[in-house]
């Protein structure tokens, strides 16, 4: 009996779990409040990086993708997304030239950025 009551508790533990993960409410709570935390980001976003990186940070031919596995936050930590704004980069991993520094931004303006970036990575499985 020992062996059959975990497998007869299986389908309760597997269905509460699905019970519990289409709760949209809360869903859709936490995904609001990233998307109001990353609004400004979006803006500064589209109106700073978005001609080289792509609207979404998908890249395009100036510039490259950002929603990359590539940038990801162990390999390009939040640092790194700093110094390439105050200092500009010298291509390593692309084939698109030098970026520039970018200038008018301050340290919140990248930390907003740098948030949406993020959020747009983690919505591609980039973690």
């Amino acid at each position: 009996m020992t062996r059959t009551l975990p497998l007869a508790l299986l389908p309760i533990v597997i269905l509460s779990a699905c019970a519990s993960s289409t709760d949209g409410a809360s869903v859709e709570a936490v995904d609001s409040d990233a998307s109001a935390m990353t609004a400004r980001g979006r803006e500064l976003f589209e109106a700073n990086c978005a001609a080289c990186h792509g609207v979404s940070g998908t890249g395009t031919t100036s510039g490259p993708p950002l929603v990359h596995i590539i940038y990801e936050p162990s390999h390009h930590g939040d640092a790194a997304f700093h110094r390439a704004v105050r200092v500009g980069v010298t291509p390593h991993h692309w084939d698109f030239g030098p970026m520039p520094p970018v200038s008018g931004l301050s340290n919140a303006d990248i930390d907003h950025i740098i948030d949406y970036v993020r959020e747009r990575q983690r919505a591609a499985g980039i973690e």
